[in-house]
């Protein structure tokens, strides 16, 4: 394989972990947006929570995997509380989607204020693990098998997720209340618990990215600002509620990333945010949404 074969190669690979690690943050957000109409502004910072819980894990039991079981679960667990205390309150106020919006935004400026007071405001790193710390050769190419590794997870939970909605009673149960509460709640469904399992599920998808992400970035405060901005241009480009949306503008942007990288790099930063504004200029509702 020549050299020039072998970049292309490489920086599609980079794109489509990327894309995959994006897909993973923007589909617990859309899923929560889809089935239950909230803009979570707040969906970046359990990304970030969750991976300084891997931090804490991995430094206490030196065991990644304990970490990517126990990081999502904890970041669920934080999500569920926050639909049951405080969600489910300002939605029974009657003040519409601002206070829901005020809310998130209220708990992503406590949290990264925590998370200072916490873990300190100093970069951390995460050392992948063992069994995924080596390259691996593809046609004369050497490449990093963690990157591999991200595709294959979001992959699996992409699978998992499907099979739970639409494969499963409770996906049903989950379907049926989105199209019509009233009607599911009369058949003796507690639709209210149905929600807080669907935020808690957002959360947790939310969890495992942080994990996922944690080997390959710094850990540091500014995290959720980092990947936050760039999972909502993903949902918006691939429309409100979509997951396909999201899926086919996460893979996207992160091959214009990668190769955005690699021959514009002083455009690279704004590539993202111009086609967002190309596509919003034709298709307000992006490009697979149907609801405004």
């Amino acid at each position: 394989m020549s050299p020039e074969v072998q970049m292309y190669l490489a920086q599609g690979i980079h794109g489509l972990a990327y894309g995959m690690l994006l897909f993973l943050v923007a589909s617990g957000l859309t899923l929560i947006f889809g089935m239950m109409g909230v803009l979570n502004i707040a969906h970046a910072s359990f990304f970030m929570i969750s991976a300084y819980i891997c931090v804490s894990v991995m430094q206490a039991t030196h065991s990644y995997w304990l970490s990517l079981l126990l990081a999502p679960l904890g970041t669920a667990l934080l999500g569920i509380l926050v639909e049951r205390f405080m969600l489910r309150r300002v939605q029974k106020s009657g003040l519409g989607h601002v206070a829901e919006l005020l809310l998130t935004l209220g708990i992503a400026i406590v949290a990264g204020e925590a998370i200072k007071l916490i873990w300190g405001t100093e970069g951390l790193q995460v050392m992948a693990p063992p069994s995924l710390a080596g390259l691996v050769n593809i046609y004369g190419l050497e490449y990093p098998l963690y990157r591999l590794y991200i595709i294959g997870l979001a992959l699996a939970v992409l699978l998992l997720l499907a099979l739970v909605l639409f494969k499963t009673r409770l996906g049903t149960i989950v379907r049926a209340a989105v199209s019509d509460p009233g009607m599911v709640s009369a058949l003796g469904v507690n639709t209210e618990r149905v929600f807080m399992l669907v935020f808690g599920l957002g959360t947790w998808m939310a969890g495992v990215a942080g994990v996922a992400a944690a080997p390959i970035l710094t850990v540091f405060p500014g995290l959720a600002d980092q990947i936050g901005m760039e999972a909502f241009v993903v949902v918006v480009v691939g429309g409100f509620g979509s997951l396909y949306g999201a899926l086919v503008a996460a893979l996207f942007f992160g091959e214009l990333n990668s190769f955005g990288i690699q021959f514009l790099p002083k455009l690279s930063p704004i590539l993202m945010f111009a086609f967002m504004a190309l596509v919003l200029a034709f298709k307000p509702t992006g490009l697979f949404g149907d609801r405004e």
